[in-house]
């Protein structure tokens, strides 16, 4: 045990000792060679006089010690050690030098004074005394080993809720439910002070069987109720999960402080419980209850998390309000739900709310600036922002590369990314996800090779997500079979792998092989989501697979418990009119009931026009027509569907009906690479200067269409819009 090995090497004669028995003397803790004699007249006289009294003596050695003048506290506890012979009379002294010595993190002396005392036989008669700062001394320092061999001595409760404290402190809960299991075999009370850490420790390992025997002990041998047990109990219950217990307990508080409603709120926040943590917020609030920012900040972040916007930004304007006023999460928090509505005037609210309390210059409000600048289409801002900090990180780079990206801008996010290597920068893997997600878009093959190019040499093989967004690329830009094999050499797929892959053979009309890469990840175990089906579903429509997306659709929610969204039946609407089953479309949109879209009514509409079938026609148009739609697109589907089929009566009211809401049908819209970036240009537009070189490129297309033995179908062309 630490303390013989104490008493043996202290009392020791040896050179080495700390306490030498027959002079008494202390090792100076400060000088390497030198010691302090207890026998010998030190020479304090010059600031303390010739007789000292012991209570100035006393407090001498109390005032150097808390001034950290370690040396010279020691000089006087050895005069009153010296002058004074009654050994309690240094109980005090030491508790203040090892304080000090704790304070500065200086084990020697606690260590003499350790065996001094010992050698006193303090620690039997007076151990109330000695123990606790003996206790706090060796904790303060880190030896919790040493702290438990004096606490093992100890039959008071101070020293062991020192010991359960530090134990929970460090995570060591196993330790603490051992000491605190001895404390209580020993026969010694736990008090008010020993149950919260304990209670602590129970919710941080979801021990609720130990937490409920804490529980029962507290109502057996508390006298009375405690504000601070109670705290600790609720807290322990929502931790363990046990809502309603924590809930009842909180109701039954006498009273509540700010740790309470903390708790109660944090608790059910930390359990997605977020409408009971608004009314528990609410309730706080209108009982003038005080919340610390943190709860402010899990409040605003739980509005966030449900989609309620303006909620998160409404407390965001209560917070700036408040005793403790927004803090640099709150603007982070507030600039997020800014750029998810794209309200570009409360971001600049917040904006200037930051710049009054200066906190604009944090980068992670920088960082949320940008954003929120990029997704309102203010990318300008964004970059000037961008430039007026002098060394940007790395992740303030790929903050701006996300909002070029957003706005497609792929010739600008890629010299960005050049500019960021030649900075001396190290790009990670989401710099690179960033701008081959941009180029999937774009369709921009020559710069997605290059970062393939970059991944190989970088050796980025480490992260999947960088693969998946390389088969999304390929896949996108009509590179099917690149796609499989970058998907080949994925040791660890997962349901995005597969999806990409099948989202490439859905676009190349390969829809079997869409299918088989399904059926291949449905048995290897994968589960498909949401996306997954929408993708393979997709696929069978445009290659005509009506019986395997069918088959599919039917088993998505017994077999893959995914419920169908209004995406999934728009893709069988698509797929059932493609193939010509007007009547099972018009079901599948009826089926769809409210989640059915506009876009479900003129995919049928359009449908109707190829097979002449004015019937189904007219019903979706009317259905379409009730939805009032703005799209002119669609009312030129209704026009063209009538054209097509001789209803020239029909035809001249949905003219008319388009003139009378003011509906014009924009000019149709593409974009060209010719070599140095990408080019748009309008149906009909020859005043861009690459007005040539452009209809040369669309002449050349037609051609090879032609060519391909594609027929211009001029009845379906609707003219004069």
């Amino acid at each position: 045990m630490p303390t013989r090995l104490l008493i043996r090497e202290s009392l020791c004669s040896s050179p080495s000792s700390f306490v030498e028995p027959c002079t008494w003397m202390l090792r100076n803790p400060f000088l390497r060679h030198s010691s302090i004699s207890l026998a010998a007249e030190p020479p304090l006289e010059r600031y303390i006089g010739k007789e000292p009294a012991v209570s100035f003596l006393i407090h001498s050695v109390t005032e150097l010690a808390s001034l950290r003048r370690l040396q010279e506290a020691f000089a006087a506890f050895s005069h009153l050690r010296w002058r004074y012979p009654p050994a309690y009379i240094l109980l005090r002294p030491i508790s203040s030098l090892l304080n000090s010595a704790a304070a500065v993190r200086s084990l020697h002396p606690g260590l003499q004074l350790h065996a001094l005392s010992l050698s006193l036989g303090f620690f039997y008669p007076r151990s109330y005394l000695i123990l606790p700062p003996f206790t706090s001394f060796y904790l303060s320092l880190g030896l919790l080993s040493d702290a438990a061999s004096v606490v093992n001595e100890s039959t008071i409760n101070v020293p062991w809720n020192l010991l359960i404290s530090a134990y929970v402190r460090d995570g060591l809960f196993p330790e603490a439910f051992a000491a605190y299991n001895q404390m209580v075999a020993g026969g010694v009370a736990p008090d008010h002070f020993t149950f919260p850490p304990v209670l602590k420790a129970c919710g941080e390992t979801g021990d609720l069987g130990f937490g409920r025997e804490i529980h029962r002990h507290i109502e057996n041998t508390q006298n009375g109720w405690n504000l601070f047990v109670s705290n600790a109990l609720v807290s322990m219950y929502l931790k363990c999960g046990v809502v309603d217990v924590a809930r009842k307990l909180f109701d039954e508080m006498p009273e509540r402080d700010v740790v309470s409603w903390n708790s109660i709120i944090s608790g059910y926040a930390s359990r997605g419980i977020w409408k009971e943590a608004f009314k528990l917020f609410e309730r706080a609030k209108k009982g003038n209850s005080e919340v610390n920012s943190i709860t402010w900040n899990t409040i605003i972040s739980g509005a966030l998390h449900v989609g309620d916007l303006i909620k998160a930004l409404k407390f965001v304007s209560q917070m700036s309000f408040s005793r403790h006023g927004v803090d640099f999460v709150t603007l982070v928090i507030g600039l997020n739900a800014c750029s998810r509505i794209g309200n570009l005037r409360l971001g600049k609210e917040i904006h200037g709310l930051a710049v009054r309390i200066e906190l604009d210059g944090f980068e992670n409000v920088l960082n949320a600036l940008m954003t929120m600048y990029s997704r309102c289409k203010e990318i300008g801002s964004a970059y000037l922002l961008f430039r007026m900090i002098k060394n940007p990180s790395l992740i303030t780079w790929n903050t701006m590369l996300a909002g070029l990206a957003l706005d497609d801008r792929a010739e600008e996010a890629s010299i960005f990314f050049r500019e960021l290597m030649s900075k001396g920068l190290q790009p990670n893997y989401v710099t690179v996800v960033t701008i081959l997600a941009l180029c999937a878009r774009v369709a921009n093959l020559q710069h997605g090779r290059e970062l393939h190019c970059y991944i190989t040499k970088e050796g980025l093989f480490g992260f999947r997500l960088l693969w998946n967004s390389l088969i999304d690329m390929y896949s996108k830009s009509g590179r099917i079979m690149v796609a499989r094999r970058v998907f080949e050499s994925i040791n660890d797929r997962d349901e995005v792998s597969y999806t990409s892959l099948i989202a490439g053979y859905g676009m190349q009309g390969e829809g079997v092989e869409a299918v088989k890469l399904f059926n291949e990840m449905i048995n290897r175990g994968v589960k498909p989501d949401q996306i997954t089906m929408v993708v393979i579903l997709s696929a069978c429509s445009h290659s005509g697979l009506v019986f395997e997306g069918e088959l599919i659709f039917n088993q998505m929610e017994g077999s893959y418990g995914i419920k169908p969204l209004m995406e999934h039946f728009s893709c069988m609407v698509d797929m059932f009119a493609r193939a010509g089953l007007l009547e099972k479309a018009e079901e599948m949109i009826n089926k769809a009931s409210l989640m059915a879209t506009s876009a479900m009514w003129a995919a049928l509409v359009g449908a109707c026009q190829v097979y002449r079938n004015v019937e189904v026609g007219e019903r979706a148009a009317r259905r379409l027509l009730e939805m009032k739609t703005d799209n002119a697109g669609h009312y030129v589907l209704i026009a063209n569907m009538y054209a097509a089929a001789g209803c020239w009566g029909e035809l001249a009211k949905v003219r008319k009906m388009m003139r009378d809401v003011g509906v014009r049908k924009a000019p149709g819209c593409a974009w060209a690479d010719l070599g140095n970036g990408f080019q748009p240009f309008l149906v009909g537009d020859r005043s861009s200067p690459l007005s040539a070189e452009i209809y040369e490129v669309l002449e050349g297309l037609a051609e090879q269409m032609s060519d391909a033995g594609y027929v211009i179908c001029k009845e379906l062309r609707f003219e004069d819009m």
